[in-house]
This record gives C-alpha cells, structure tokens and sequence, in this order.
C-alpha cells in the first residue's frame, strides 16, 4: 500500500510524497529540503515531479528537486495521457478536474485523493479558468468516491473557511463546530462525509443554502443553477 506524506511551506501551501517501499513521487514539491531529507531517510529513489496544476506556488519547487534528486518531471499533458503513474506496482490514479484552473488535476491513491486547489478542505478554489460549467462537473464527480475517502488539499485554508461558512450558513453550526474540532494544523485532512456536512460549496443543494441564495435572488430551479448561484457567494 501506498504511503501519503504532507509537508507545509510558504504561508499555507501543501506538498507531498507518495512512496512504495522502495520509489517515491512527489507533488508540487515546494518543500524541497524536507522532501530531499524524507526520501533519504527511508532509501526512497525520488523517481518524479508532478503538479496538480500549474500555478507557481505549485510548480515552484520542480527544478531545485529536479536538479538534487536526477528525478524526472511529468508534465499535466503526459499525465493526462497516461492516466496513471505506477510505483513500485501500485497506482496512482490520474483524473482531469478542470475548474480552477483547465489543466488541473487530482490524484487518487487507495482511499485518497489529492486535490490542489480545486477541492480545499471547507471550501472549494477559485474559478480562475472562468469555466464554471467544467468546474461543476468536477465538483460532481468528486463527491461520488465513497463518503470515507480523505481529502488532501493544496492549501490550509480550513479556518477562515470554516468562518465564512458560519457566515452564509449559521443554521449548520453543530457540524462546523465539530469540523474545526477535528482540524489539525500539523497534519491537515478530512473525509468526503466531513466536507459533504460542512463545506457549503458541495452543500448547495441543502435548503438553508437554497434559501440563501433565492433571498439574494440567485437562481435555484435546477442543481446546476444553485452551483452556481453558491459560488456567487464566494
């Protein structure tokens, strides 16, 4: 089985490392001399750089990697092709989320996605590709893996989330409460089912979200209008 490791840098940024017992991959590899002292502790070979798209707090980290570690870098085109990256036998599966950005990407190991900036935990990114429409589908799609499924972001944006979701949500309290209970800065995950009780961006199907948006006079009649009517309220 695969192993998920985080690693903060900057502000808020996340990295990782996915290792098999003898291989490692890393994605947007801000945190270079900790990924560099993780691998060589364990007698990992860094094999490759991957991005979960290419804004460059995410991409950041590819050369200085690159140039210490001789791995090799797969760009979000040869990933999209591929649709996998095996190691040491084990997949890492490859799926195209458009939304964020057009060339984003999630990837899924057993049990776990991660997610860049198109899924945080407690929200969801910024439309910067101005698909809305794309960003819905992806949106949709990632909330059909299983309820116990753990979500792993590209940003700790877990508390002013959960503020603003106390904003245009008051009547889900008890859940946003509980969320932030859970929340640890060292180590920062949730489940599908955390998201789908307290993430009022996967929410806007819930009647006190709808209600919202119809007193603000955004549209409602169909799942996608309340898409994008809650992100009007971003």
């Amino acid at each position: 089985m695969l192993t998920l490791t985080q690693f903060r840098y900057s502000a808020d940024n996340f990295a990782y490392v996915v290792s098999g017992p003898e291989s490692a991959v890393a994605i947007d590899p801000g945190a270079v001399d900790e990924i560099l002292d993780f691998v060589s502790a364990r007698n990992l070979r860094l094999t490759h750089v991957i991005n979960t798209h290419t804004h460059p707090d995410h991409t950041v980290g590819n050369t200085p990697l690159i140039l210490r570690s001789g791995a090799t870098h797969l760009d979000i085109p040869a990933l999209r092709q591929s649709g996998r990256l095996d190691i040491d036998g084990d997949p890492l599966i490859v799926h195209y989320t458009p939304g964020h950005m057009d060339d984003c990407l999630t990837f899924e190991i057993k049990g776990r996605l991660i997610t860049g900036d198109t899924l945080f935990n407690g929200t969801v990114g910024t439309c910067f590709s101005g698909d809305m429409e794309s960003f819905y589908r992806t949106v949709t799609f990632l909330l059909t893996f299983p309820d116990d499924t753990k979500i792993y972001a590209g940003h700790d944006y877990v508390q002013e989330s959960m503020a603003f979701a106390r904003i245009i949500e008051p009547e889900n309290e008890t859940e946003i409460a509980r969320y932030l209970s859970l929340y640890d800065p060292d180590h920062v995950v949730s489940t599908l089912a955390d998201e789908k009780r307290a993430n009022p961006f996967v929410r806007f199907n819930e009647p006190h979200l709808v209600n919202t948006m119809k007193q603000r006079d955004l549209p409602v009649a169909t799942e996608r209008e309340r898409w994008h009517s809650v992100m009007e309220l971003y």
